[in-house]
């Protein structure tokens, strides 16, 4: 089906078209949206730099860390290369804010290195909290121990023992190590981050969040990252949030959903964005249209 337009901002400077779906409408319904881009900031999920030559790394022989493993971890470089990063650079000079999510605190190597909603560091500061961050991560031991040589499984309830001695992933201190999840976790290599986009902690919590973006005049949300099914989702900078207080658009395919069993990530991403169109207006790169150009937000 196609609706009228949804957004309809005066002085417009972004064009997006938007799809959800609706069983009780039998379909798809495509919405076209004139957004001013003054108001509009770009958020991205959890773009962890791990297994990406920074120095955080996936723990040996059995450690689990963001895609799962470092080959599903490579996969999701490139496209963060390839996808999302050609976007932020076309789509920075036409939003007000580009913001970046990753977890936990802002640790002091990180809190030099990126600009947060707290700080605005440097050049001498960003260039110390990076040497920081990667001194940190070059010293960690990153071994872990092995899957279990064997498992003491009962008669009568052998299918409990097995997977509650050996789940599908545990990245716990057995496998990843103690003080791995305490390290400052950068942003993928394979994205640039501008001295004015913002790194916002999860930590720091959705209201901090929230009151930053409607301080900006922020109106609107064009969302992407990882993983299309976990952290988008309910994470501080998830989309269950942000829904409430922002008009949020999912950038479909500058997302990958979590891939366990499969080689690509093609058919997860696509039934994650199935499941979130039915509360969400889902995009894709090549529906955002930014014709005019629009000044950025640069202020502390």
């Amino acid at each position: 089906y196609e609706s009228p337009p949804l957004v309809q901002d005066s002085q417009a400077t972004l064009e997006l078209r938007a799809w959800r779906f609706s069983y009780n409408a039998r379909g798809i319904i495509e919405i076209p949206n004139y957004l001013n881009g003054s108001k509009t900031a770009v958020v991205c999920v959890h773009p962890w730099g791990v297994d990406d030559g920074q120095g955080w790394k996936t723990p040996e022989p059995a450690g689990v860390a963001f895609g799962g493993t470092p080959t599903k971890n490579g996969d999701i470089r490139r496209h963060a290369g390839e996808v999302i990063n050609p976007l932020l650079k076309r789509l920075r000079p036409h939003v007000n804010t580009l913001l970046f999510s990753l977890p936990r605190d802002s640790d002091a190597a990180r809190l030099k290195a990126y600009r947060s909603i707290n700080h605005n560091p440097t050049a001498s500061e960003r260039a110390a909290g990076k040497c920081e961050m990667y001194r940190q991560l070059a010293a960690f031991d990153y071994s872990g121990n092995p899957v279990p040589a064997a498992l003491d499984l009962s008669v009568d309830l052998p299918v409990v023992d097995y997977f509650r001695q050996f789940p599908g992933i545990d990245a716990s201190d057995h496998y990843n190590r103690a003080g791995f999840w305490q390290l400052p976790i950068p942003v993928i290599d394979t994205i640039d981050v501008h001295p004015d986009d913002i790194v916002f902690y999860d930590n720091q919590g959705y209201p901090a969040l929230r009151d930053h973006l409607k301080n900006k005049g922020i109106k609107h949300i064009l969302m992407m990252g990882y993983a299309t099914d976990m952290c988008i989702c309910s994470t501080t900078a998830g989309y269950e949030n942000l829904r409430k207080d922002f008009n949020v658009f999912l950038v479909g395919d500058a997302t990958q959903a979590t891939l366990p069993a499969n080689k690509t990530a093609a058919h997860a991403t696509n039934q994650s964005l199935s499941y979130a169109a039915l509360n969400l207006l889902i995009t894709q790169v090549s529906w955002i249209k930014s014709p005019r150009r629009v000044a950025r937000d640069t202020s502390r």
